[in-house]
């Protein structure tokens, strides 16, 4: 793919892509974002200067702009990552999920079809439209028991339920009209550059503050972890060599209960930050959300056979490296509690909001 429109570039999974993109291949990349609070330019050092990067700030759910940046730049594929993302902010106001990754999603697939259609048909035969989605469209699971491409959909939160939709919308896309997609369902990532409201790189940064880190519940909801990097190559090959009309999951082979997690990342701090040790005192178990899915899992053995990719981090050292990074990049994240967040709860229903 010698030019690749990406949606959500300056997003935590889309800025790691980009990243690679730039430094491991010779694509050239425009990035498609609207600049929402959990965007940050700064998560994609070096890019603005590199001859082979272009920045549109667009809103996806703007179908002329859209129109107009795949004109401009005609692209050979596209990777779909823009998306509202936090299940907690979908709980507090959904319309804005709905808007972008239902309305958003279609107005994409509009607009890439349309100019898909123009193309010569050499690479029309080579256009490839690649959705990223997410393992929470499928529901919760029970202690055993895998995700699979074939699980049925059974989504809990606002945020799962856009998400399936624009899933549905992609697969109805290539079924009526032709085009060439693939999707992609991912479990949870963490990593360099995430945005702190996650669980991961808040209870990093409530460590480092010396704050209480909030737990929900008992903690014993389970999550499979995918490191950044690890998806983002797995990205890459999808888009390259993935069978159109297929949708492949991406996992980490990591379960982890929430607490398991939180107490990881207590005793990594108080490796490296020892001054605040010992931090698991910080530990405060809250409420739990609505709805909250209790395991999530990923059989990732379709990606590994038929493309030959495994996750290179495991969970002990993705962790320790993304320990690391906050320690060593506070530049980055001091900015963003300045700004956009503090660190504060979501996800509360407006009774408990105001209780």
């Amino acid at each position: 793919m010698k030019r690749i429109l990406v949606t959500g570039g300056a997003g935590f999974i889309g800025s790691a892509v980009i990243r690679q993109l730039l430094a491991e291949t010779d694509a050239h990349v425009v990035n498609v974002d609207k600049l929402t609070y959990a965007a940050n330019p700064a998560s994609l050092p070096g890019a603005e200067g590199n001859p082979r990067y272009a920045f549109e700030k667009v809103d996806i759910c703007d179908g002329e702009e859209l129109r107009r940046v795949f004109a401009q730049h005609r692209p050979d594929a596209v990777m779909h990552l823009a998306a509202e993302s936090h299940v907690d902010r979908s709980i507090d106001g959904p319309g804005a999920f709905i808007q972008t990754n239902v309305v958003g999603t279609f107005r994409l697939l509009e607009a890439a079809r349309g100019y898909w259609l123009d193309l010569p048909e050499a690479e029309r035969a080579a256009f490839r439209f690649h959705h990223i989605s997410t393992d929470e469209v499928f529901g919760s699971l029970g202690a055993e028991g895998f995700f699979t491409e074939t699980t049925p959909y059974s989504p809990n939160s606002p945020y799962s339920a856009s998400k399936a939709s624009s899933d549905h919308l992609v697969r109805a896309w290539h079924e009526t009209y032709g085009l060439p997609v693939v999707v992609t369902n991912c479990s949870n990532n963490y990593g360099p550059y995430h945005f702190p409201e996650k669980l991961i790189p808040l209870v990093i940064l409530k460590g480092l503050h010396g704050q209480p880190m909030p737990v929900y519940g008992k903690g014993d909801n389970v999550r499979d972890w995918l490191y950044v990097e690890d998806h983002a190559r797995a990205l890459r090959l999808v888009l390259e060599r993935g069978r159109i009309g297929e949708s492949y999951n991406i996992g980490g082979f990591n379960e982890r209960t929430n607490i398991a997690v939180v107490r990881g990342i207590c005793a990594l701090l108080d490796e490296m930050n020892p001054a605040g040790a010992p931090h698991d005192r910080l530990i405060t178990f809250v409420t739990d959300r609505p709805g909250h899915d209790q395991r999530y899992a990923i059989d990732a053995g379709k990606i590994e056979r038929e493309l030959g990719w495994r996750p290179q981090e495991s969970f002990e050292s993705g962790l320790r490296k993304t320990v690391a990074w906050y320690l060593e990049n506070r530049s980055w994240w001091q900015a963003v509690m300045d700004g956009s967040y503090r660190g504060e709860r979501l996800g509360l229903t407006s009774a408990e909001a105001t209780a």
